[in-house]
């Protein structure tokens, strides 16, 4: 998913360019008047503070990443079986789980929009548990022993990614751009296989370019999250970086669901 932190930071951004400029005033009517030095400490300073969130926002996002992992992995394991019951008990009891999952995505995109850091925080716990009972299910048909090569497999491909991500210097925009577009295409056409085509090698062609797209959009949301930086202040810090965490999150269940539904040995 893809938030617009563009429309809801631009408050923040103008108040960054607004600090800079007057920095650049000052220094240069110190240069003026003989070179104070107060100019230079101040550049630093705020160097320094832009080098503190940046490490914080990168930080936090893995972090809280790794925390809706810990839910979803307990959830998993401990969920499951009352889940499938619940949903056997109405055939309508699978709209209500998608429809509650598509409700907290949504007010999550609100709560991040208006720097609602508690609200989006525990939606962000409630989606992973939901997501994680679901996912539960799903790992009942395989083994435990390809569940866990696979989800190392996944850790390892994500890992590198995310490195990738963080140091490279090129924009990676445009390439996230056609993730997206592929994204879309790949639900489009698992929906027309699911329910006209009924094809396994169509199912696997999905399965090899949806690891492909979460591949590349690890890399691409992870610069994302770095970008995002330059719209941060001590206010809405943690709230960059759950929005951020969310992201990853997404790119490394669906990468892992690709994986296990390519690699997995069913019981």
């Amino acid at each position: 998913m893809d938030y617009n932190e563009q429309s809801s930071t631009n408050g923040y951004d103008a108040g960054w360019q607004h600090i800079d400029n007057g920095i650049n005033g000052y220094t240069e009517y110190s240069d003026l008047t003989g070179g104070f030095e107060s100019g230079n400490a101040v550049h630093t300073t705020m160097s320094r503070l832009k080098s503190l969130m940046y490490e914080t926002v990168i930080a936090r996002s893995f972090l809280f990443m790794v925390v809706a992992l810990l839910i979803t992995a307990f959830s998993a394991y401990t969920a499951p079986l009352y889940l499938l019951k619940w949903l056997l008990s109405g055939y309508y009891n699978i709209y209500i789980l998608f429809g509650g999952e598509l409700a907290v995505v949504l007010i999550s995109n609100w709560a991040i929009a208006k720097n609602n850091t508690i609200l989006t925080a525990c939606l962000f716990t409630v989606y992973s548990y939901l997501n994680g009972a679901t996912i539960g299910i799903i790992l009942l048909a395989y083994t435990g022993t390809s569940v866990a090569a696979v989800f190392l497999m996944c850790s390892g491909m994500f890992a590198v990614m995310a490195v990738i991500g963080l140091v490279t210097q090129k924009d990676l925009s445009s390439m996230g751009n056609l993730m997206l577009m592929g994204l879309i295409g790949i639900i489009i056409a698992g929906l027309v296989n699911i329910f006209l085509l009924h094809s396994s090698g169509m199912d696997l062609l999905i399965s090899v370019i949806g690891i492909l797209i979460f591949v590349g959009l690890t890399a691409y949301d992870t610069q994302k999250i770095k970008e995002s930086v330059r719209y941060a202040t001590t206010d809405n810090i943690n709230t960059l970086a759950l929005a951020g965490a969310f992201e990853l999150y997404l790119d490394f269940i669906n990468l892992f669901l690709k994986l296990l539904r390519l690699f997995g040995k069913k019981k």
